[in-house]
């Protein structure tokens, strides 16, 4: 069993910036691949950044040089630092994980998620 837990989400002004962490828990050979995730109400979920096994990074064009995937030093936290942040990037933002499907795929694991409003 695997537990992410989102946090960072809040309110932010245009060109602001926030970093979201997603911590895990439970069986670490199940979060090889992550990524985050988002969603705005009406809306299809978006995939928005994704960490493959070898470190590997992927970013959706809406985001690209503006926000950035990463890991802790642990491995036990993903972290997604945005910046120039718009009032398109408002959604929830979800961590998602994987032992297997890296990238943009339909992952097995999801937190419940933090919102970010920007104005």
């Amino acid at each position: 069993h695997v537990q992410l837990v989102e946090s960072g989400g809040g309110s932010v002004q245009a060109g602001g910036s926030l970093t979201l962490s997603c911590t895990t828990s439970g069986d670490r050979s199940s979060t090889g691949c992550m990524a985050w995730f988002r969603q705005d109400p009406g809306k299809e979920r978006e995939a928005v950044a994704a960490y493959g096994r070898d470190g590997r990074t992927i970013y959706a064009d809406s985001v690209k040089g503006r926000f950035t995937i990463s890991k802790g030093n642990g491995k036990n936290t993903l972290y997604l630092q945005m910046n120039s942040l718009k009032p398109e990037d408002t959604g929830m933002y979800y961590c998602a994980a994987d032992p297997a499907i890296c990238g943009f795929g339909r992952l097995k694991y999801y937190g419940q998620g933090t919102q970010v409003t920007v104005s």
